[in-house]
């Protein structure tokens, strides 16, 4: 079981990161990129990981890891439930969330809004 205090420990002592408030609860940066924060509560985090780093931990620490709501949570934002992690898990979402701020993962293409058929029919 980790506390708040723990997560903000574990968090700062990683490189160049910073903690700050964002809409009244405290997150942690690297590069002025938030990579993860404590809910008001202070009994659950989030860590921003990719989707697949999502679904790995949630496949390994089912009851300690959660999408976030809604598209925040489609996009690899994960609860991470304090009283059901222990310390090296912590550590470890939390060493790969701040990773993502050096490698950040690419961004989908935009979908074009234009069917083939109507594009051609256009150009004729």
């Amino acid at each position: 079981m980790q506390t708040a205090n723990d997560f903000r420990r574990i968090a700062l002592a990683l490189r160049d990161t910073t903690e700050k408030a964002h809409h009244g609860h405290p997150d942690f940066r690297a590069e002025g990129r938030i990579f993860a924060s404590l809910h008001h509560s202070m009994e659950r985090g989030m860590v921003k990981l990719t989707p697949d780093q999502q679904r790995e931990f949630m496949r390994a620490h089912p009851h300690a890891f959660t999408p976030e709501a809604g598209a925040w949570g489609r996009q690899g934002c994960t609860r991470v439930l304090l009283a059901h992690v222990d310390a090296e898990t912590l550590g470890e979402a939390l060493t790969i969330a701040r990773r993502n701020i050096d490698r950040p993962a690419p961004r989908p293409r935009a979908r074009r809004t234009r069917s083939a058929a109507t594009a051609t029919k256009r150009r004729v």
